[in-house]
């Protein structure tokens, strides 16, 4: 067998010094609180409870037959997202036998979570996409009540959003929801050319950075020599952990992440982080304002309570230990396959977007008797039921390893030999 490793694709998260001694001497403060002790189980190591284990109640998935799976693929929607630890399960738990005024509960996380990441100003969304629409709410009704009103209906307001042509996604839907026009450019001289009275929002998907011709702070550049305010999609790119304030302090005014893939709270819940004026904005534009473009982009407590907690606990975690569990899960299943001398594998991290290590293997079909796709079924209809990542089957079959549970290495492993061995 044939392992290569690019040492300059193997990216290792790293914490801002001068911030851990801030967010040490926050956490010191906040020692009385309520739940916050659950946070020390997992601070200085790398997790090893099983999100899986059973828990006190019905298990209703399997009552009703759904099948679940070993997640060799990542924090994809489709897929359910990430497992919730315990204690973002047993805060939610707590929470959910309570009742607040959720504008009390909004404005008290949103202060918090503003504190933790440096930033003016955070709102616990419905995931991402939610931070989307508020944030194009905001840029585009502002705090007017008759506007508010109003949206999807556009007239008399800004309503048109500059996008690089290689930034549109399928996910911008969020953007066009709030009766915006998406206007397309490539070059920084048409972008430019672009801006007028009814310019509301540039918005740039971080994923794409790579493959536009305006790279980040450039665009940040432009927005604010012509007054624009600019918004960054970033759903999935935590880790590392430095990207949660690195882009506020960049200067992007509004920031969205997910809140159910990497942080690991509920799927249902995001983040929008940036300037004050425009997180009030889109606090007005959000539920529980009954009639808000975004009344149905609904936030409970139990997830505004959720999202706090797992953030908190990921500001807290060894990330440099985790990442090297990471690495060592895709060395135990190359290990499982090393005795196929045509079975090649890679370990690889994406550049932007679940920039965590992941495990491509590839082999010889003919000689081997079995294509990627056909390994592929196999390991979704065997017992366990294993996802590989999205795109698997085509030339090669990857293994995203970071949201498997202790132990779920070892099954992947041993189902590839099988599948590799027995073809």
């Amino acid at each position: 067998m044939r392992m290569t490793i690019d040492p300059r694709t193997i990216r290792r998260p790293t914490m801002i010094q001068p911030f851990r001694t801030r967010r040490r001497t926050f956490f010191a403060s906040l020692a009385g609180l309520p739940g916050l002790h659950l946070l020390a189980s997992e601070g200085r190591a790398a997790p090893r409870e099983d999100a899986r284990t059973p828990a006190a109640g019905r298990d209703v998935i399997g009552e009703l037959g759904v099948r679940s799976f070993i997640n060799a693929a990542g924090t994809f929607t489709a897929l359910t997202g990430s497992l919730m630890p315990p204690e973002v399960v047993s805060a939610i738990q707590v929470a959910a036998r309570k009742y607040v005024r959720l504008e009390d509960l909004h404005n008290a996380v949103g202060a918090r979570i503003a504190e933790l990441l440096g930033c003016e100003a955070a709102l616990v969304t419905a995931g991402c996409a939610s931070a989307l629409s508020l944030a194009t709410a905001a840029c585009v009704a502002g705090d007017d009540p008759e506007r508010i009103r109003r949206l999807p209906d556009t007239q008399g307001m800004k309503d048109e959003v500059l996008v690089q042509r290689t930034h549109r996604v399928g996910y911008d839907h969020a953007i066009r929801n709030a009766g915006v026009r998406m206007i397309e450019v490539e070059t920084r001289e048409e972008l430019e050319r672009a801006i007028s009275d009814r310019t509301a929002m540039m918005f740039f998907f971080n994923a794409a950075d790579p493959r536009g011709q305006i790279h980040r702070e450039e665009f940040i550049e432009i927005g604010k020599s012509h007054g624009i305010p600019t918004l960054l999609d970033a759903a999935a790119d935590v880790p590392p952990v430095d990207n949660l304030w690195k882009y506020t302090k960049m200067g992007f005014d509004l920031v969205g992440f997910s809140g159910g893939k990497g942080l690991r709270g509920p799927q249902s819940s995001g983040l929008l982080l940036g300037r004050k004026d425009l997180i009030e904005a889109a606090k007005l534009n959000n539920s529980p304002n009954s009639d808000s473009l975004c009344r149905t982009n609904k936030v409970n407590k139990e997830e505004i309570v959720g999202m706090l907690v797992a953030l908190e606990r990921y500001l807290q975690l060894d990330h440099d230990a985790i990442w090297k569990e990471w690495e060592g899960r895709c060395h135990r299943i190359i290990e499982a396959l090393s005795e196929f001398d045509d079975v090649q594998t890679e370990i690889y991290v994406p550049e932007i977007a679940n920039a965590v290590p992941h495990l491509r293997i590839r082999w010889d079909s003919e000689k081997r008797g079995i294509r990627p796709s056909e390994a592929v079924e196999k390991l979704r209809n065997g017992d366990p039921s294993i996802e590989p990542s999205p795109g698997s089957g085509r030339r090669d079959v990857v293994i995203g390893v970071w949201m498997m549970e202790p132990g779920d290495d070892a099954i992947v492993g041993d189902r590839l030999r099988e599948i590799l061995a027995g073809a």
